[in-house]
C-alpha cells in the first residue's frame, strides 16, 4: 500500500515539475523536485533489504543523486558542476552496488564494449560545444558507461532475482538516457523537450534502482 501512494504522489508531483520546468519557474521549481526526488529516498527506505550491503550502497547514491538533483534547479552557473559532481559520485555508489552483487563474466565485457562505443560516440558529437567542461563531462561520461555496464552485469546474473534484475538494469538504461538529454539541453540545444523526455526518464530510472532493493535476493 505505501508502495502505490507512492507511486501515485510521484505521478502527481512530476507534471507539476515539468510544469515549472517549461515555464522556468525557480520558485515552484526547487521545492517540487526536492519532494519528488525524496521520494525516491523513501521508496528505498521502506522496501526490505534482503541484500543489505547493496541497500546501502543505492541509498548513499540516491542521496547524493538529490544533492544533484537540488544543485541543477538552483540559477547559480557554478550549480551545474556541483550538481554533476554530486551525480558523479551517486553513480560510483551505483557501480559499487552493481559490481558487489553481480559476478562478472563474458555478458560483462561484451555489454561494456557496446556501451563504450555509444558512449564515444555520445562525447565525440558533445566535444566541440563543451569548453573548460571537456574533462569534467569526460569523467562523467566514463562513469555512466562503467553504470549502465554494471547494470547489464546484474541483469546478465541469473542467481539473482529476475524482477531485481530487470529493475536495475532499465533503471539503469533510464538514467543514462536521461543524461543524454541534460548534456543535449546544456551543450548542444537548449529546448523544453529535452525535459520532458529527460526527466521523467531520470525518475522513472531512480525509482527502479530505490525498488530493486526489495527485490534482489
Amino acid at each position: 500500500m505505501l508502495n502505490i501512494s507512492i507511486i501515485v504522489l510521484a505521478a502527481i508531483l512530476l507534471p507539476v515539475l515539468l510544469y515549472f520546468e517549461n515555464k522556468g519557474n525557480r520558485k515552484g521549481l526547487l521545492p517540487t523536485k526536492t519532494a519528488l526526488s525524496l521520494l525516491f529516498i523513501l521508496t528505498a527506505l521502506v522496501q526490505p533489504h534482503p541484500i543489505f550491503k547493496y541497500y546501502i550502497f543505492i541509498l548513499i547514491g540516491l542521496v547524493f543523486c538529490l544533492c544533484g538533483d537540488i544543485f541543477l534547479a538552483l540559477p547559480q552557473k557554478k550549480s551545474f558542476l556541483f550538481g554533476l559532481i554530486s551525480f558523479l559520485l551517486g553513480h560510483v555508489f551505483y557501480i559499487l552496488g552493481f559490481f558487489y552483487i553481480a559476478q562478472r563474466s563474458p555478458w560483462t565485457w561484451v555489454g561494456s564494449v557496446i556501451f563504450l562505443v555509444i558512449s564515444g560516440w555520445v562525447y565525440i558529437r558533445l566535444r566541440p560545444n563543451l569548453g573548460p567542461m571537456k574533462v569534467p563531462v569526460l569523467v562523467y561520461v566514463m562513469a555512466i558507461t562503467v553504470l549502465i555496464s554494471g547494470g547489464w552485469s546484474v541483469l546478465g546474473d541469473f542467481y539473482l532475482t529476475g524482477s531485481g534484475r530487470i529493475m536495475v538494469f532499465v533503471g539503469a538504461v533510464c538514467f543514462y538516457v536521461s543524461d543524454v538529454f541534460v548534456a543535449r539541453d546544456r551543450f548542444l540545444k537548449k529546448e523544453f523537450i529535452n525535459r520532458l523526455i529527460g526527466l521523467p526518464l531520470y525518475y522513472a530510472g531512480q525509482f527502479l534502482l530505490a525498488f530493486s532493493v526489495g527485490f534482489l535476493g
